[in-house]
């Protein structure tokens, strides 16, 4: 099959690779109908990240499923799946909570890279949830998108609590921070305000329910966020970059008693004992449980109630991944499908 790999760098491949087999009997073998490239893809493409390599790439995927191991039990061939980014059982205790990403058996959840023509999926009873029928070429983008950045602001904005009478901020603008927008209006947040200095950002913000455009970044827009919400600051702040002046911005644009949800991967985030200490602010976050809104995103997207796939803005044959991470990298696009 062909598949990506990044050998170091700024060097991304499509290269022949083995097609993947099963290897434990709770695996499925999927062929990947779309993949995409994600934002944490770039930290090891622009150096940030060490790279493990040549490193099978990609994390994001629908698919057909084409065998399962003889334990599989709920996930039968010919399915159309997606996933999450960690395999989970969805059983133990853990799980049962809602946090699969912590599942006691977690592991990797596209095992062989899923920016390739097939990927393996392990425990895939608990880690992919089919649709109720082939969906329409339409709705792949948003099926993906669900996998992880739809999941991911989902997560966001359920631990940042947004909902009915709250006004919830967005600090960061890419995919995860736009759905982050999406996911704050489909919960009822009555006022949502988008981080952005990028105008095709913006405006998708504002389809996907933003009230407010705040451009200034660090404490002038925290004193802008504050200017917009009577001094107090928000209820609700979503952190979707993983900086420290991110995080920073985030908390400090969030009134005693808010909560910020951040799930922005965190890159030399130290926080300020004192100042959090003192600020009364609610911290949750980190790997999004993706597994547990999948169910609810899939009705949402079926029923076309909300339109995710919006975020790609660029789509490229496999052969053409590199271009893909470039225009990511170079900020010419907000998130790029690749179909194989």
């Amino acid at each position: 099959m062909r598949g990506v790999i990044m050998h170091a760098p700024g060097d991304v491949r499509v290269e022949d690779r083995e097609t993947p087999t099963l290897v434990e009997t709770t695996d499925a073998i999927l062929r990947v109908a779309a993949a995409c490239v994600c934002k944490s893809d770039l930290w090891p493409y622009r150096g940030i990240e060490a790279v493990d390599g040549p490193a099978p790439m990609g994390h994001e995927y629908v698919g057909v499923v084409e065998q399962v191991g003889e334990d599989v039990e709920n996930i039968e061939v010919g399915d159309f799946v997606l996933g999450s980014f960690f395999a989970s059982d969805n059983t133990c205790e853990i799980c049962r909570a809602g946090y699969q990403t912590h599942c006691v058996h977690r592991q990797p959840g596209a095992a062989t890279g899923a920016q390739s023509q097939y990927v393996r999926v392990p425990l895939a009873d608990g880690t992919l949830v089919a649709t109720p029928g082939m969906p329409d070429d339409d709705l792949i983008p948003s099926l993906l998108a669900a996998s992880d950045v739809l999941g991911t602001g989902w997560f966001a904005a359920v631990a940042a609590e947004a909902g009915p009478g709250k006004t919830v901020a967005v600090v960061g603008d890419g995919a995860v921070g736009l759905l982050g927008v999406l996911a704050a209006k489909q919960l009822g947040a009555e006022r949502i305000i988008t981080m952005s200095r990028h105008a095709d950002r913006q405006a998708l913000a504002r389809e996907f329910g933003a009230t407010d455009i705040v451009t200034e970044r660090g404490d002038e827009g925290v004193a802008r966020v504050k200017e917009l919400t009577g001094g107090l600051g928000a209820h609700s702040v979503i952190e979707a970059v993983g900086t420290q002046e991110s995080m920073m911005q985030a908390i400090r644009s969030t009134r005693p008693g808010g909560h910020v949800g951040y799930v922005g991967v965190a890159h030399d985030v130290a926080l300020p004992g004192e100042e959090l200490f003192f600020s009364g602010v609610h911290l949750h976050g980190g790997p999004a449980p993706v597994r547990r809104f999948l169910p609810e995103l899939i009705e949402l997207i079926w029923d076309r109630t909300i339109d995710p796939g919006r975020v790609f803005d660029l789509t490229l044959p496999l052969e053409q991944a590199a271009e893909g991470y470039r225009a990511m990298d170079e900020r010419r696009a907000i998130k790029v499908l690749l179909a194989p």
